[in-house]
């Protein structure tokens, strides 16, 4: 029997921006209903057959650092807990949020809860879902630019081109690093792809921060583009200037800088988007009836937290190797020991450390 006894094999999706438009057909979100509604834990667990421990049911949500956070703690649920093996519901957010509400979702490890805020705070103001704590704080997102730009880089032997590069009011003086060759004259910003919300706001951006006269904004067609574009000027140690986001595998592999912008404003976002995009805690959820039905696993969640720069890390490596989440939690578990151990009791940690080793 595989030490990962919950394996599930999925296509490899990349992460998901926050302000992403997602377009669901009715059909869709039906058909995802009824796959909530007929398999999973159901009422905080079901109980397997033979066992007095409920099975467990994870939302694995259709981006890549969602479904290693899941199998990072299905790992130490099987093997520091003795649990039996876990379930995981593939879907979009909302349908998987309802899922958690009606308790044939469990546990949802990445709750990007300004996406969906309406939604999210009924089901805790109606006591099914109970909020446990953080996973990873400050998710950023924004306008960056490679940091050899600005401190140059000497193993590569880059001189820096722009050393007074830090915020986006400072573009204009440096336009032509970045130019655009379809728009003499101009710089290129890199744009998110057509149909997500972000795209306008960037759009918005631009014009409000006054760069329209000395920048064009390149739409880049899609995500993959938008990330193969950054990869390929770094990789040459050229200027790049563009939006992305925080965690992906992109930025666990780039060293990139996140260019200042006015503070989060909520006056001023209303108005012409002319500040921060506002930061966001991803959080943990459970279905609140876990509390009696496992009361061991929702004190391990209560403690379960990353950083940022940890879920790069194991999305890059994601990314360089199999692509796959089980070998990334497993990467994960092995290489930040001290993390997870301060999550779980001596005695937890100790089985879970065993397990690990007959992982090759």
């Amino acid at each position: 029997m595989s030490i990962f006894k919950c394996n599930r094999e999925r296509s490899r999706e990349r992460s998901l921006p926050r302000f992403r438009l997602v377009s669901l057909g009715l059909l869709a979100v039906f058909l995802v209903t009824l796959l909530i509604a007929g398999c999973g834990g159901g009422d905080g667990g079901n109980k397997n057959a033979g066992s007095d421990k409920p099975v467990l049911t994870f939302a694995d949500v259709s981006w890549d650092s969602v479904q290693v956070h899941n199998r990072i703690a299905a790992f130490i649920i099987e093997n520091g807990y003795d649990y039996p093996e876990c379930q995981y519901t593939f879907g979009d957010s909302l349908p998987l949020l309802q899922g958690l509400g009606k308790g044939s979702i469990d546990i949802y490890m990445e709750v990007w809860a300004d996406n969906y805020r309406d939604a999210w705070e009924e089901v805790l103001a109606n006591g099914t879902v109970t909020q446990l704590g953080t996973n990873f704080p400050d998710a950023p997102q924004g306008w960056y630019v490679p940091t050899y730009m600005i401190k140059g880089d000497e193993e590569r032997g880059i001189k820096p081109v722009a050393p007074d590069l830090k915020s986006v009011t400072d573009l204009p003086q440096y336009r032509e690093l970045f130019a655009d060759p379809e728009a003499p004259g101009k710089g290129r910003f890199h744009n998110s792809p057509p149909g997500w919300k972000v795209t306008d706001y960037n759009q918005d951006k631009i014009y409000a921060y006054g760069l329209d006269k000395s920048f064009n904004v390149f739409g880049t067609g899609s995500e993959a583009a938008l990330s193969t574009s950054m990869v390929t000027a770094y990789e040459k140690g050229k200027p790049w200037l563009g939006y992305y986001w925080e965690p992906t595998w992109v930025m666990g592999k780039l060293d990139m800088t996140l260019l200042e912008e006015p503070e989060y404003d909520q006056a001023a976002w209303d108005e012409n988007k002319g500040c921060a995009y506002p930061s966001a805690e991803v959080l943990i959820g459970i279905n609140s009836k876990l509390e009696e039905n496992a009361p061991e696993i929702v004190a391990f969640l209560k403690n379960y937290a990353t950083t940022l720069e940890q879920n790069n890390d194991f999305l890059a490596y994601m990314s360089d190797n199999d692509g796959k989440s089980d070998t990334a939690a497993i990467y994960f578990l092995k290489k930040y020991p001290e993390v997870w151990k301060s999550w779980i009791p001596e005695d937890v940690a100790a089985r879970v450390a065993k397990a690990l080793e007959e992982v090759k």
